[in-house]
């Protein structure tokens, strides 16, 4: 781990991302809540609602020397890392999810796909985001996903976005630390 800025995920409790997130940038940190719109309907009426696309975390932009300032925020219980050191998060993931936010395409939390077929977005709002195809029964699928928190993010493509094929998926993701590769192996192994 570096002593350089970096983004790292922290659990929050249940239902504070929000709270979480206003009380970080209220000490100056830079932080992220992707959210995906969701409708609830209540006896006499139904509305939208903001729901956190990853529940119980905020992604943070920070300097680990600076780390036990961020977990002594009130609501944030710990960061998430393996080995006891806190494992940080590839800025492309970070950056597909802050071009999803910004833009209209609907998005859901989706189960997490290690394997697939690698694409990347080559038109539109999200021209130069890189994911997993998932064709379904309503059109094409963009899977993107959070490694570190093995939890991903489905996003209905429209019909006309030129998608091109990634050239090995593997190569593509050279770009996380050793760390986070023998993260992502234990995980595995924990998991089947």
């Amino acid at each position: 781990m570096s002593t350089s800025q970096a983004w790292f995920a922290l659990q929050t409790m249940p239902r504070n991302e929000k709270k979480i997130d206003y009380l970080l940038r209220q000490k100056g940190y830079e932080c992220f809540t992707p959210v995906y719109r969701q409708k609830r309907k209540w006896s006499d009426r139904t509305v939208k609602i903001d729901l956190p696309l990853f529940p119980s975390y905020v992604f943070c932009y920070l300097n680990p020397l600076f780390l036990g300032k961020v977990v002594a925020t009130q609501g944030v219980t710990r960061i998430v890392g393996f080995g006891g050191k806190p494992a940080e998060i590839a800025v492309e993931e970070i950056e597909a999810l802050r071009l999803l936010n910004s833009s209209n395409f609907l998005r859901e939390p989706w189960r997490y796909l290690p394997d697939g077929t690698p694409i990347i977005v080559e038109t539109g709002p999200l021209a130069g985001v890189q994911g997993i195809l998932c064709p379904g029964r309503d059109g094409k699928r963009l899977i993107i996903s959070v490694t570190l928190l093995q939890r991903s993010v489905a996003i209905q493509l429209d019909e006309d976005t030129v998608i091109s094929v990634a050239a090995d998926h593997r190569e593509s993701r050279a770009r996380f630390s050793v760390e986070s590769d023998l993260a992502v192996s234990l995980l595995q192994k924990n998991l089947i």
